[in-house]
């Protein structure tokens, strides 16, 4: 006997798989830039900023795994690894160089407003496709991405 499984055409649920992955491995990159910043910043603001990014780091760890479950759901291979993000983000390299809190809080908001743009036009290509569940699990991830953006913004001006 088949079990059943998620009313989605397979052509649907296969479009959506390959954005929620590509979307997972830029969340995994900027989960791992925000602590590359936490660990490396160096400045007055220090312990304001340094304690400000574990609660985004946790929150983007949220909804990593929750993209990484609907995934699952819609009976993909959610892809993690390091070997996989590493190629397949769109993000840009962070700068492991730096030190200064300011050029962390630059290089950060550049990453986390590159991700909520993208996940804002992939709210609607899941819909488009078909699968409300997986605009909605995006939309709650764009409202978090913007307001974290905001938090590393009201730093910087």
């Amino acid at each position: 006997m088949k079990t059943p499984s998620i009313d989605l055409k397979s052509n649907a649920k296969s479009a959506v798989i390959d954005i929620l992955n590509a979307r997972l491995a830029d969340s995994i990159d900027l989960a791992l830039a925000i602590k590359q910043a936490h660990w490396n910043l160096k400045g007055p603001n220090f312990i304001g900023v340094h304690e400000m990014l574990d609660p985004m780091r946790a929150a983007v760890d949220d909804h990593v795994d929750i993209v990484a479950e609907r995934i699952a759901q819609l009976d993909g291979t959610p892809l993690g690894t390091s070997q996989v993000v590493a190629k397949a983000t769109s993000l840009d390299a962070y700068p492991t160089e730096i030190k200064k809190v300011p050029d962390h809080l630059a290089a950060l908001a550049e990453r986390f407003a590159k991700l909520a743009n993208q996940v804002r036009e992939d709210i609607d290509a899941t819909d488009e496709a078909g699968d409300a569940d997986s605009a909605d699990i995006l939309t709650a991830f764009s409202r978090e991405l913007d307001k974290d953006l905001w938090f590393i913004k009201s730093h910087l001006e």
